[in-house]
């Protein structure tokens, strides 16, 4: 297994990029988590948190495609400045306005602009497929993105909480601005690896990548996915805070994020040579299956068991997604597409954990839990329903472009 990363990682610049992909990525659940610390510290109002909190994950859900839209049609090097100086600039004036007690609304404005923040993982899998485009290690070297993924959405939230509480309440957003300034200042200048601007089709006429139905089916497929491990972060602290130690709540996400990383580095170092589809049908069904022991569950340890199971489909099939979206999107949508992506995931786990929120508040844990049963469902009918499309749209894709059939197969060998 080791040897299949070693490789990804001997193409020259690969190790600098996303080295400081690493350190730009950081930021985006820091600054999260770092506006809930901060605000319920300084306010007093848990609701207004989650709300500001709420407002910043939904500007960049949105506000994340159409800069990584820009990226496409002008490059990386050209916006991705831009893009992070008005988010440090929104994050600043949220700082000043949390702590001069500012009228409310400004609050939500500088949330709003602090959203242009973009996707540094998306930029760093771009620069992965231009590397290995067509070749089994670039799904390696996704398996090992959606890892690095998972291990920064366990690691930030925990150092915002620390740093808002044992330093000062604005301590995470502020550390969150400056990990964003110096990741963009290591990685824009590695020009070798960038990605070019790719000529637009005949048919290009700039509209969204969202408009492509593989991308919307699989963004929504996300969506749905990530309201499980948005209902795992509200339940995990429910039931932590029912053992009174709201402390294991961390290792509820923790678990999480280890059985999805384990599952996902293994994915990545193996050749399966299966059609795409069929591995996200066989990814999502597990993902909707193991959302069923979660209705057995009436205490924090009992979660810690059931979400280890529920993590190894995880990685996978965000593995597999992003093949598709790589397939069938044309490359000067590209990023775009795989922003798409992530915004439907992060999406997911915000509205996973609001709705959970209420529901439990109101229905009690065995209604919190429901949610990600009917999520999973919901992901696995969107697949099914979809299925037929995606599979034209991969062997139109292979019929145009030979380089992607896997030796004796017409399929692509799906990794390493």
């Amino acid at each position: 297994m080791a040897h299949a990363y070693r490789e990804i990682f001997s193409a020259p610049g690969a190790k600098a990029f996303s080295s400081a992909g690493l350190v730009a990525r950081l930021p985006l659940p820091l600054t999260h988590m770092g506006i809930l610390a901060m605000l319920s510290e300084t306010t007093g109002e848990y609701a207004l948190a989650g709300l500001v909190a709420g407002t910043f994950t939904f500007s960049m859900a949105f506000l994340g495609p159409q800069v990584s839209k820009a990226v496409d049609r002008r490059g990386q090097s050209r916006v991705l400045p831009v893009a992070t100086g008005v988010s440090v600039l929104g994050l600043a004036g949220l700082l000043l306005c949390a702590t001069s007690d500012a009228p409310r609304w400004t609050l939500f404005l500088f949330a709003l602009l602090s959203g242009l923040m973009p996707s540094m993982s998306a930029m760093v899998r771009a620069r992965w497929t231009e590397l290995y485009r067509g070749r089994p290690q670039l799904t390696t070297a996704y398996s090992m993105e959606s890892v690095v993924d998972e291990l920064t959405y366990v690691i930030s939230p925990a150092l915002a909480v620390v740093l808002s509480t044992a330093l000062f309440p604005q301590a995470a957003p502020m550390a969150a601005g400056l990990l964003l300034l110096v990741g963009v200042a290591l990685f824009v200048p590695q020009k070798s690896t960038e990605p070019p601007v790719k000529p637009r089709t005949a048919d290009g006429d700039g509209g969204s990548a969202l408009s492509s139905p593989p991308v919307l089916v699989l963004a929504l497929i996300l969506l749905c996915g990530g309201t499980i491990p948005g209902m795992v972060d509200t339940m995990g602290l429910a039931f932590a805070e029912d053992a009174g130690n709201k402390s294991l709540a961390g290792l509820v996400f923790a678990v999480y994020a280890i059985g999805s990383g384990i599952s996902g580095l293994l994915f990545g170092a193996r050749r399966i040579d299966v059609p795409l589809p069929r591995l996200l049908l066989i990814g999502v069904t597990g993902t909707a299956l193991t959302t069923l022991p979660f209705l057995l569950v009436d205490g924090v340890w009992g979660m810690v068991v059931v979400v280890f199971v529920a993590g190894v489909f995880f990685a996978p099939t965000m593995v597999v997604i992003m093949a598709m979206v790589e397939r069938t999107t044309p490359e000067h949508q590209l990023t775009e597409a795989m922003t798409w992506m992530i915004a439907g995931l992060q999406s997911g786990v915000a509205l996973g954990a609001a709705v959970t929120g209420v529901v439990y508040d109101h229905l009690g844990a065995t209604a919190g839990v429901c949610v990600a049963v009917v999520a999973g469902a919901l992901a696995l009918l969107l697949t099914l329903c979809g299925s037929p499309m995606l599979r034209t749209r991969l062997a139109h894709a292979r019929s145009g472009s030979a380089a992607v059939s896997a030796p004796g197969r017409g399929e692509p060998a799906v990794c390493r």
